[in-house]
């Protein structure tokens, strides 16, 4: 049994880059979900589908790389910041941009799972779930 959904789901992106690997199985739950949607619509993954048949609800990612030998994918790394044991809650003026605006911070709000520079332009802060880069 996984406690946190969002670091399983963030490791197992990580470690299916490192082995050069196309797709990737995670749980499919509302907050991968959301998460997958917005590296999908942010370029950072190629999209997500929800497979069905297996024993529990399943979530495919499928993997981005950069040219067309398959190199060096195109997440460089995934950080957790906030934590269940250390939630890290942020107002609107303390988001800054990730990697001085190359990167993605996602930010869990009262309007949605919105990446930084959304919840930036909306002026509403929240809890500053990971960085991606």
């Amino acid at each position: 049994m996984v406690n946190d959904q969002l670091s399983d789901f963030l490791t197992r992106l990580r470690n299916a880059g490192l082995a050069r690997l196309t797709k990737v199985d995670v749980l499919n739950c509302k907050m991968n979900r959301k998460v997958s949607e917005i590296l999908t619509r942010e370029g950072y993954i190629k999209g997500a589908k929800e497979v069905a048949g297996a024993d529990r609800p399943t979530l495919r990612i499928y993997l981005k790389y950069e040219g067309s030998d398959l190199r060096k994918p195109v997440i460089q790394g995934l950080k957790r910041v906030s934590k269940p044991g250390l939630r890290n809650y942020v107002q609107v003026t303390q988001i800054d941009p990730v990697m001085n605006g190359f990167g993605l911070g996602i930010v869990s709000t009262s309007r949605g799972v919105l990446t930084d520079r959304e919840a930036r332009q909306l002026g509403v802060g929240g809890e500053y779930l990971c960085s991606v880069w």
